[in-house]
């Protein structure tokens, strides 16, 4: 492993951001330092039945690009609904890379993890469906700009070895999802030394690790909380 010459992640979120710069540039700061985000489809059963899809028997891995990257301080922004249909949410716990990793060992997955938070992986559903239907990939359903939601990156010490991390998303204090690292088909460690075996994997790299079930529309001012140990993070919807 290598540590990369780009800033990491979890260094450009707390290299002194000031409350008094403006959330544009904060996006910009954040998206500066992720090279790719990638994405694991079906990690909780639950999830992929309650989308009657089937459960897999390894990782469905996708791909966000940095554009797609915003702030959990910036409000969520839905595309037009009457021409893209309805914005689906799916809270995530998310690890960010501190170091790069290529046909890596768990023992170097473990040293690899620079940061840990929650995400918000956006979905136009229906454009989705669609696209599915016709045999075509999708990211136009989940690349657009603002489909990656992230909150601030935590120590990853804090989470111990990450196989029991409990993670919460309230919708207007009513709870929408409820989720455990613990429920995941393939574990955090796991899941890096797979990727890593299929590409390389980039100090800075974002890898949301699936959502659990509980997912469903966004509605405009819907307020959203996402709860991870002792850390909240709030956000509107317009």
């Amino acid at each position: 492993m290598s540590q990369s010459p780009h800033m990491s992640l979890a260094n450009a979120i707390t290299a002194g951001v000031s409350e008094e710069q403006s959330i544009d540039n904060h996006n910009e700061r954040l998206r500066s330092s992720i090279g790719k985000v990638v994405c694991v489809g079906r990690n909780y059963a639950a999830h992929a039945e309650e989308l009657g899809n089937e459960v897999p028997s390894s990782p469905i891995l996708f791909m966000k690009p940095a554009s797609s990257v915003v702030s959990t301080r910036h409000d969520v922004i839905r595309p037009n609904p009457e021409i893209f249909g309805g914005t689906h949410y799916e809270a995530e716990l998310c690890i960010q890379l501190s170091a790069d990793l290529s046909m890596a060992t768990i023992e170097e997955a473990q040293q690899a993890i620079g940061g840990v938070t929650l995400g918000l992986d956006l979905t136009l559903r229906d454009l989705q469906s669609t696209l599915k239907e016709k045999g075509h990939p999708w990211e136009r359903a989940k690349c657009f700009d603002g489909a990656c939601v992230l909150a601030d990156w935590i120590d990853p010490q804090a989470f111990g070895n990450l196989q029991n991390v409990h993670y919460q998303l309230t919708i207007n204090d009513k709870l929408a999802q409820d989720g455990d690292s613990a429920l995941m088909l393939f574990p955090v460690y796991e899941l890096l030394v797979n990727i890593s075996h299929a590409f390389s994997l980039q100090a800075g790299d974002v890898i949301m690790t699936g959502t659990p079930s509980g997912v469903g529309v966004l509605q405009a001012g819907d307020k959203l909380k996402l709860t991870l140990g002792a850390h909240e993070w709030v956000t509107q919807v317009q």
